[in-house]
């Protein structure tokens, strides 16, 4: 860990509204592999911010599990940093805030959602202070957790998570969370009433409900996943030769953007 450095180059440098809230979701996953899903996620999220709440959004960031997660499917940590990269790297104007922190994937132990939040809350309130408003004063920034309504479901479910994690993200950070198909949101949030003014419910309009999961299929099968994922992802999973034998990735050799084998960054 002695080289990690927490990106902030796509941060919003200041508050445009001094009487807003600054906010910072973090989406923490497998992202084995990432999908167009987890990135439309982050634009659903900044849309229902900017038109129902009381935030502003200065920063997005995907934070991948480290491979102590130890889930079937998970391709290398190295290889799912690279994928997140090259999905963020030729984003639209509108998510253009998006990125990626290596920090709970260079882990060498598994990471308890609630310590990732409480990494970017020392990073960004602690380390830098917070953010400065448009009045030139500096305001603590609000970190929340992004993520589908699946996990809310599991966070509903007695004995799943610890009653101190999830009281402390939760009840300490908040989260969005983004309705999908096959999840009753309101059955989910019947257990979680006390924490209700923390949960921020955000409609799918647009019914997508592609996962990794399924990703992970059709590639073992030899099936396309063109227009599923990012193109560049795509192109990485085919050079690398991922997910097709036994849903684990083999990390004898990494394949750089550029085509160059070796090891490749996670930067």
């Amino acid at each position: 860990m002695d080289s990690y450095k927490f990106p902030v180059m796509r941060l919003k440098r200041k508050l445009s509204d001094p009487t807003k809230t600054p906010l910072l979701l973090v989406a923490c996953g497998s992202f084995s592999p990432i999908t167009f899903l987890h990135l439309r996620m982050f634009v659903m999220a900044s849309d229902y911010v900017k038109h129902n709440t009381n935030f502003e959004l200065i920063g997005g960031y995907l934070s991948p599990v480290s491979d102590a997660y130890k889930k079937q499917g998970l391709a290398s940590a190295e290889h799912r940093v690279n994928m997140c990269q090259l999905a963020i790297d030729k984003v639209s104007r509108s998510a253009e805030w998006l990125m990626v922190d290596t920090w709970e994937a260079e882990k060498a132990e598994y990471q308890p959602t609630a310590l990732v939040l409480d990494h970017f809350d020392h990073e960004i309130n602690v380390v830098r202070k917070g953010v400065e408003a448009a009045n030139g004063e500096r305001k603590q920034v609000h970190i929340s957790l992004l993520a589908g309504a699946d996990l809310i479901q599991t966070m509903s479910q007695p004995g799943v998570w610890a009653e101190k994690d999830l009281d402390h993200i939760l009840g300490r950070y908040g989260s969005f969370i983004v309705e999908r198909t096959g999840t009753d949101i309101d059955e989910a949030l019947a257990s979680l009433q006390s924490y209700r003014d923390n949960i921020y419910v955000i409609q799918q309009l647009i019914q997508n409900d592609v996962s990794s999961t399924k990703i992970r299929l059709f590639l073992k099968r030899g099936m396309s996943v063109q227009f599923l994922l990012p193109a560049p992802v795509v192109e990485y999973i085919e050079q690398n030769h991922l997910f097709q034998d036994d849903n684990r990735a083999s990390t004898a050799s990494l394949v750089t953007t550029n085509g160059e084998k070796g090891k490749a960054s996670a930067s």
